[in-house]
């Protein structure tokens, strides 16, 4: 499948040159891919924009053991298109009974990048998730021995928490503790929402860094209600108010290291969208780096667009930084607004709108 095949072709006008951005090949380090017919159909879109991606492992069953996520591994290289490189970084689903010695057989064995962290009932198909930090003190121990980074999903889960105060609320009784704990520990969180998150991982510089996606750059928690109820935008960590949105896109574009590409891609069927109980999950696989760029763009800092998108997170894991390149033009596009999937279709973020920013050429 061609690159306008998957993301349509540009309009710019031909006398008019376009401007054009090329940085070294980009990574994902948030990324779901699902698995079956949803993993065919969405991971043509990671793969053409990002070189490698960190695959979360929230399936059905959860992907809590090494020969689970070998296996998954295998068939997400087997649904990429013919003479795509695209690499995925897999990842173990921690739960109360994971031990540590099958974490590190799967981080020695080159299986696992990192571990993910969710909170039981955080967020999709998190139900097997931690019901305690603290009684996970071994695992976490051994993965600070070993240099194994550990990704937290970052909310609290008493439903007596007002949702927009979840991730506040997370970090101050489970996060910071952890930190204290484990002051040897990789921490990665994920999908940062807040000012105050941002500060906290400045705060910790070196041993944490966190995730942003596109969406969280572009709406707010205003967003989901103009004109009525927008289910395609509710996502978990809920956009929050203006203030926080602003923070994080002077948070990424200040040309902080502790900041990188996290798209939390997360494709659901529209009829799981549009339904009575609404899943959570923003699709923006199709549009991350054409928002993304958009956004350095308007904040007069893509010259710090490339370690963004394609240094810090790399150099966060430990990894090598990618060859090759691609190459961005502020030419104006259109993506569709949904992909087919069997019978059904997911809704694209910005599907439909007119873009700023387009891919073009990958090299190497």
């Amino acid at each position: 499948m061609s690159v306008t095949e998957l993301f349509g072709s540009s309009e710019a006008k031909a006398a008019t040159p376009a401007q054009t951005l090329t940085i070294r090949r980009p990574d994902d380090w948030h990324v779901h891919l699902r698995d079956g017919a949803m993993l065919k159909a969405v991971l043509p879109f990671t793969a053409a924009q990002f070189k490698r991606g960190i695959i979360m492992p929230n399936l059905v069953p959860p992907v809590t053991s090494v020969d689970a996520a070998s296996a998954y591994r295998e068939r997400i290289l087997a649904a990429r298109p013919d003479g795509n490189d695209f690499t995925p970084l897999m990842t173990c689903y921690l739960t109360d009974s994971t031990h540590p010695d099958e974490i590190e057989r799967g981080f020695r064995d080159g299986v696992w990048a990192a571990a993910k962290l969710y909170p039981s009932g955080a967020t999709t198909n998190s139900h097997h998730g931690v019901t305690s930090i603290p009684k996970l003190a071994p695992v976490l121990e051994r993965m600070e021995k070993i240099g194994m980074p550990v990704l937290v999903h970052g909310e609290a889960t008493d439903p007596a928490v007002d949702i927009f105060d979840r991730e506040a609320v997370f970090m101050e009784t489970e996060m910071l503790p952890l930190l204290k704990r484990h002051q040897g520990l990789k921490v990665v969180v994920e999908h940062v929402t807040t000012a105050e998150t941002v500060e906290l991982v400045r705060a910790h510089a070196g041993r944490a860094a966190a995730t942003v996606t596109p969406h969280h750059l572009i709406i707010n928690r205003t967003s989901i209600f103009q004109g009525g109820l927008r289910p395609h935008l509710y996502c978990l960590p809920v956009a929050k108010r203006e203030r926080h949105r602003l923070a994080l896109r002077k948070a990424v574009t200040a040309g902080d290291g502790n900041f990188f590409i996290g798209t939390d891609t997360a494709p659901h069927l529209r009829s799981a969208k549009q339904a009575e109980c609404c899943s959570a999950g923003v699709f923006g696989g199709a549009t991350a780096l054409q928002t993304y760029v958009q956004v350095f763009d308007e904040e007069g800092a893509l010259d710090h667009f490339e370690a963004f998108a394609s240094e810090n997170g790399a150099r966060f894991y430990g990894l090598p930084l990618n060859e090759g390149t691609i190459t961005l033009e502020k030419r104006p596009c259109r993506v569709s607004p949904t992909v087919a999937v069997g019978e059904e279709d997911v809704v694209i973020f910005r599907g439909g709108e007119e873009l700023p920013w387009s891919l073009g050429e990958v090299r190497g």
